[in-house]
Order: C-alpha cells, then structure tokens, then sequence
C-alpha cells in the first residue's frame, strides 16, 4: 500500500462525512450504493453529468440496444409478407429511430432517481479529484468546490470509447460509440474500424439499416474468446447478409473529406464510405482524478487494477465496473459493486459473482456461458457437444426466426454441463435457463436435468431438451 503524501493528513474516522462516498453512478456505482445503504451506511454519490445513470444509461447500453430494437422493428415490418400484401412498409430515417431511445432514457433516469431518494443517498452532482484516501474534492456544475470525506471510497467511473490523436473525430464524418448516437443524416455506407463487441452491433445495425458496411478487424477472426462454432455462424451470417468483413487489418491514416471519408490501411486497401466509425477499445475515465495522490497508478488505457474483492492498491479505495477493464459488462458491473460494497461492510457472506455471461447484440444475438471448445480440449478435459438448430424448432418456425443454434458443452463421464453458447433470436434470455442449472451444485447441475425435464411447447426453451438429448446420444 502507498502512504498519503507527508503534507496531507487523513480525515479521522468520527469526522468521515459518509461511510461510503461512491463515485459515478452507472450500474457499478448503483449496485455499491445501494448495497452499502440497505445495511444502514451513510452513502454519497458523485455524479459529474446533470442526470444519474452513467455511461450505460445515456450513451451505451440504453440507447444503443434500444436503437437496435427500433431498427429490428422496421424491419420486421419490411419483411412481412402479411403487411406486404397489405401495401404497408417502414422507411424510418436514423435520427426517428433514434427518438425511441430518449423516452427509454428518460424512464430509466426516473426509476433509477427514486432509488437514491428511497434511500437516502445524497448525490453531490460535479467532478471528483482525490486530495488523499479519505477525502475527494467535488467540482460542482456551478463551479463551486466541496470537500468530502469518507470510510471507503468506491470509484465506478465508467469508460470512455478510446481516441487516437491521428484521428479527426472532430470532422462530422468520423464517429466514435459515443457520438454515432448523434447522427443526423442517413447514410448509404459506413466503415466501421474495430470488430470487438462494439464494432459488430453497430455493423449489424447499419447493416440492417440497408447500408454496405465494411467491417474492418485487427485480429484474424471475429471476437476471439467466443466459442469457435459460433464466431464461424456470426462470420458467415454478417457475409451472407452482405457485410464485407476485413480480418487482420491494421489502420494507417484516416482522410475525411466534404461529402465521405476514406480510411486507408497499412495493407494499401482505402475503404471509402458516407461515414467512419471508430470502435477499437475503450479508456477508463480516471483522467483529473488525482489518482497519484493516494498512490494509485492507472494502465495505459486509464483503468484501475483490483484485487479479488475490487480493492485497488490502496485498501480503502475500491474500483468497479468498466474503470477496472474486462469483461466490462453492466450486468458484471452490477454485481462488482455489489460485492465490493458488501467485503468493505465486513460481511461474512459476500455477494457472489460467479459465472458471468456474455450478451452480445448483434443481429442475431450472442450469449455464452462457461467454458468454449477450444479451453476445454486444451484442458484435456473429455466433453461432448450437443446441438439444437433454430430451424428446427416450432415456436422459430412460427415468428420466422429461424437462424441460430443452442449448443451444451458436458462433460463424458458426469453430464456435468461445462458450458453454453447459443446464437440466434432472443440468445441472451435463452442463456439464463442454463445458467441456472450450471449453478447448482453436483449431481443437479447436468444434462439429466434438461432431457427429464418438460418444457412448455412451442417454445424457445425447448432447444435444451432437443440439444441435451442430441449430446446424451452420443455418449450414450
């Protein structure tokens, strides 16, 4: 641990202004604080825009996948026969879809308010900047300044999307995941750099969107620590629907002009389209922080490194959520902060975090759960594999989505379910009904449960008993 500097004195314990001040109020900073103020705290919030909610409720995961839901609306329309004999068709420009998005943000920030209300968590609006381990410096939106002390600090600052300096995200051509939101013209191309989770929901919207869409990846195949299987069906699903996909490419210079921009690449390649969107990596928001006064040193991309409990170098000072880097999920940031809040209570039973799926909302979805082939073979662990297409189940056949698979990964010899991946229509509620089983403890945590087990018909479901009895099989 890094003592404070020689001139600052550490605020006394009978002189603390809250036992838990908490900064940044996305769903890291929320599940902190209410976890410490259900168990009678005195909490505070630091929040530096006008409205709770962070980065995931007004420039991530809100608007983008209502955005998404949106854009799947239309299309759904487009694409029914029904409505299609009927003369009926949507042609909605991007910023009327975008408009969906602002009363879900509006509901959000409301529900998310009576929260801090109920439990009287005072949220101190303004910048914060820490002086030692117990005291943080508020800049408040009016340019006033307020001293703060506290217990234990949590910091849940978020992240940023990451910005070369060589590229002009000034020019109205050139986006990154933040400001794409605001785009205020429809296009008929677009360039995104970057084939991470971000970089292939916004291929999959735009794409979606009737727009040709260059998908440019750094590495040789589409989000790597995905279970192969499934990053072969996204593969050939985003080609088959007209993306062009770039594996192993690397960014040289970006040329935006008047009426496009080209992105040229080291490999001589110049992509020219309406817009470019910039989606390689994020930086974690720790900049005018103050981090080196309580001796905590960011990375090179500004996030936090933590220990098992999300404490940082400094024992009193606790990091969540996006700001501590991977898997950087708000659903994972939820549960850090909760965990975090309830090992600096003392509590003896710590809240669990356990297995964290993924959910990735491309068109169609993605959500996985435990181990891939690929860990599992090189483990030398003896598994099987058992499959359930969509096409082949009634309630796909019904709503026409058809696409996808469910596939149970179980060990030989004890069923024992290793892991899930499932990819297709509604993959990331699927996901939840294994991930259930997977939790409890052996002999309940295997694939007897899914093939004795009666599933409501048609349903989605039932892809486990088709995907369980296809693996048992083969063992059997």
């Amino acid at each position: 641990m890094t003592g404070l500097p020689a001139t600052t004195a550490p605020a006394k314990p009978e002189t603390f202004d809250f036992d838990v001040l908490v900064i940044g109020s996305g769903p890291g900073g929320e599940g902190a604080a209410m976890q410490a103020a259900k168990h009678g705290k005195r909490v505070g919030m630091v929040e530096k825009y006008h409205q709770i909610g962070g980065n995931c409720t007004h420039r991530g995961t809100i608007p983008s996948k209502a955005l998404r839901y949106a854009i799947f609306q239309m299309m759904e329309v487009n694409s029914n026969k029904l409505f299609a004999e009927h003369g009926l068709s949507a042609h909605l420009s991007f910023q009327k879809l975008r408009r969906t998005a602002r009363a879900v943000i509006e509901r959000q920030v409301q529900m998310r308010s009576t929260f801090y209300e109920r439990n009287d968590v005072p949220v101190l609006k303004g910048t914060a900047k820490f002086i030692d381990q117990h005291t943080i410096l508020v800049t408040e939106h009016d340019e006033g300044h307020k001293l703060v002390t506290a217990e234990h600090i949590v910091v849940a600052t978020g992240s940023r999307p990451y910005r070369p300096a060589e590229v002009d995200f000034n020019h109205p051509r050139v986006f990154d995941s933040d400001t794409i939101l605001d785009l205020a013209y429809d296009v008929r191309s677009a360039t995104v750099y970057g084939a991470g989770v971000i970089g292939c929901e916004y291929a999959s919207m735009f794409r979606n969107l009737d727009c040709k869409v260059n998908l440019v990846n750094t590495r040789d195949k589409l989000l790597e620590f995905l279970d192969e299987e499934i990053v072969d069906a996204l593969s050939y699903h985003f080609r088959d629907r007209g993306m062009l996909i770039r594996h192993h490419e690397t960014l040289d210079f970006v040329e935006p002009r008047e009426d496009c921009v080209i992105v040229h690449l080291k490999s001589g390649k110049q992509l020219k389209t309406d817009i470019l969107l910039y989606a390689a990596g994020r930086t974690g928001n720790t900049d005018d922080m103050n981090l080196e006064a309580v001796g905590i040193t960011p990375d090179q991309r500004g996030n936090l490194k933590v220990n098992d409990h999300y404490q940082t170098a400094v024992p009193t000072i606790y990091a969540v959520g996006d700001v501590i880097g991977f898997p950087a999920l708000a659903s994972a940031a939820y549960s850090q902060g909760r965990h975090a809040a309830s090992h600096l209570l003392g509590e003896d039973q710590l809240v669990g975090i356990g297995e964290i799926p993924t959910g990735i909302y491309t068109s169609p979805e993605i959500s996985s759960i435990g181990k891939t082939e690929r860990e599992l073979t090189e483990a030398k662990v003896p598994y099987e594999v058992g499959h359930s297409q969509f096409k082949s189940l009634a309630r796909a056949q019904i709503t026409g989505q058809t696409t996808g698979m469910l596939k149970i990964l179980f060990h030989r010899e004890t069923l024992e379910i290793l892991g899930i991946h499932c990819f297709g229509a509604n993959a990331s509620e699927i996901i939840h009904i294994g991930q259930a089983i997977m939790a409890q403890p052996a002999p309940n945590n295997t694939l007897l449960y899914f093939i004795n087990t009666t599933f409501n018909y048609p349903t989605m479901a039932e892809a486990y008993r088709v995907a369980a009895l296809n693996g048992f099989n083969r063992v059997a």
